[in-house]
């Protein structure tokens, strides 16, 4: 585990320094496409000006000889030729350019990838090297709250990183490519090549749109807005509408008994828990079907999310996984003991997967988690 750990840093590093190659090569793209740009922006004026010269050489025998006739033929045929191969440079630069932009997403999301996995072979070698009996003694000691408190606060740096990686090698990196295109649209547009102009402002709305879309994404993925204004049942109903919208999987939310609102922080916790199960829906299970389930009692929620998917052996949890399979399952695990809810997992290969998860919602809890609410703010 430790030889793949740095085997897989050796990858990410690789994997940097071919996007800063490929991030320096479109910059030295983008501004020979510019020049190349006005090239032949010149050129054309030079030819207009050469046929116009040979038209009057040719119509005027008596003012100028055979040979300013064949000078001027001459000079518009090399012009011709000069402007040809510079609009061939043009558009071999813009397909270039547009080559380039594609591999550096892709080498963006491949690091992006790395990362993830370097972070979950970390999680896995702490559980992996750790003590587990002094983990359990530790576990059930008074410190047992400063743990968990410290974990959140990790949790939260882990989120800002990548938050603040998100926007810098999403939007930012999309903003900054629609300026020097705007740039670009701007000369062409002075010079009255509309046609070009047009061309140009068709690929920078689409990338306005995909900029906005991560832009969204981004947002989305910190809170949803409606989990606050609506409350959780009306939010988990609109994610499950999406979800089939999205992932073509025919989706089922049923709700039974009185629902009550809870403290943000859990419901906050309940949502991510659906949306965690979701997406191992959606990536592991290859299901055509999953339902969820609410069900409100006097001291107690129960989540139910079944799917007719592949399944898996339970057992097969605790052991390493393989492929980053259950790494999803284990953190539904700790979101669920982090507030102190139960959750039963039921699955066998071929046979789809049932999760129930029971939090407790009597008062004294809902008390207890809103003055750890309060706390963190």
């Amino acid at each position: 585990m430790e030889d793949s750990k740095y085997q897989i840093y050796e990858i990410c590093e690789s994997a940097r320094s071919e996007l800063e190659a490929l991030e320096q090569e479109l910059e030295q793209v983008l501004q020979e496409t510019i020049r190349t740009i006005d090239k032949v922006d010149k050129l054309e004026q030079e030819y207009r000006l050469a046929r116009i010269r040979l038209t009057e050489v040719s119509r005027d025998f008596v003012r100028y000889k055979e040979e300013d006739i064949k000078s001027a033929y001459e000079k518009a045929t090399q012009i011709q030729l000069d402007l040809m191969v510079y609009r061939e440079k043009e558009n071999y630069l813009k397909s270039r350019r547009d080559d380039l932009q594609k591999r550096v997403r892709n080498v963006e999301k491949s690091v992006e990838r790395a990362e993830m996995i370097a972070s979950q072979m970390n999680v896995v070698l702490e559980y992996l090297t750790g003590d587990l009996n002094q983990v359990t003694r530790i576990m059930e000691s008074a410190k047992t709250r400063q743990l968990l408190g410290l974990k959140i606060i990790l949790a939260q740096e882990e989120e800002r990183k990548r938050i603040a990686r998100e926007i810098h090698d999403g939007p930012a990196q999309s903003l900054a490519n629609i300026v020097l295109r705007t740039e670009i649209a701007e000369r062409m547009l002075i010079k009255g090549q509309f046609e070009l102009v047009q061309n140009e402002l068709v690929d920078l709305k689409g990338q306005v749109r995909s900029g906005l879309e991560e832009i969204r994404k981004i947002i989305f993925n910190l809170r949803p807005m409606a989990l606050d204004d609506l409350g959780l049942i009306p939010t988990l109903r609109k994610f499950t509408q999406d979800f089939e919208e999205k992932a073509r999987v025919h989706t089922k939310f049923e709700l039974s008994g009185k629902e009550i609102r809870l403290p943000s922080a859990m419901e906050a916790a309940i949502y991510r828990m659906v949306q965690e199960a979701f997406s191992n829906v959606l990536k592991h299970a290859g299901a055509s079907h999953v339902s969820l389930e609410i069900s409100f009692h006097p001291q107690i929620i129960t989540l139910t999310i079944q799917d007719n998917g592949v399944g898996f052996r339970v057992e097969s949890i605790n052991q390493p996984p393989k492929r980053n399979a259950h790494f999803g399952l284990i953190g539904m695990r700790e979101r669920v003991e982090l507030i102190e809810g139960r959750i039963d997992i039921d699955s066998n290969p071929g046979q789809g997967t049932k999760i129930v998860i029971d939090i407790p919602t009597t008062s004294e809890h809902r008390k207890e988690i809103e003055t750890n609410e309060s706390d963190h703010v």
